[in-house]
């Protein structure tokens, strides 16, 4: 039976930035355990319809652990622009293999000090996940919230960059819904972000 007082994903793309920051302040600790060997449908929530266009509006958020032990990590997939309710399917470069960027991992926020009274239990560290030196998403320190209490199967994450030993927050919000079992495992970048600690 449906929980009647449960956000869904099209609440939430209805919803105005304000509205959204709402929701992520009033968020809930992620179940890390449902996370792993899940994939999710991810969708932004903030770009105007020419910047969709132009980038995208879905994409796809993933969540592994290499051993029992281990952080749980994850990437971003590019897709097919089919939208939100039709089928989700990944870009592949010429080797057939899914177009990835944007590896993170997910840390416990206790003793950040995250701007705009964010003080939620988790983030996204893309700092330590091997992405390029060049790479701006090695910036990004994105706080994620499940949306309902009790559930991780609906997800709400805002952009932050983490600059020297400040935060810029960005008007920026996306979703992911659970879409399912992970079907592809890709490798961290670089083996040496397996040993990095956290901050």
């Amino acid at each position: 039976m449906r929980d009647e007082t449960a956000l869904t994903l099209h609440d939430l793309m209805a919803m105005n930035a304000t509205e959204l920051h709402a929701v992520m302040l009033r968020g809930h600790r992620i179940d890390e355990g449902a996370l792993v060997g899940r994939q999710f449908l991810g969708v932004d929530l903030s770009l105007p319809g020419w910047a969709r266009r132009i980038l995208w509006h879905t994409f796809r958020k993933t969540f592994t652990r290499d051993t029992p032990d281990d952080e749980v990590r994850g990437w971003n997939v590019r897709m097919e622009q089919r939208g939100v309710d039709g089928p989700q399917v990944p870009l592949t470069d010429r080797h057939g293999r899914p177009r990835t960027f944007g590896h993170y991992r997910l840390r416990s926020a206790e003793g950040m000090n995250f701007p705009q009274g964010y003080r939620g239990a988790q983030f996204l560290h893309y700092g330590e996940a091997g992405n390029p030196f060049l790479d701006l998403a090695r910036l990004g320190r994105t706080p994620l919230v499940a949306v309902n209490p009790g559930r991780s199967d609906l997800l709400l994450g805002w952009e932050i960059f983490a600059l020297g030993p400040g935060y810029l927050p960005l008007p920026l919000y996306w979703a992911l819904r659970d879409d399912g079992p992970l079907d592809t495992v890709i490798p961290p970048p670089s083996p040496v972000a397996r040993k990095l600690s956290p901050p």
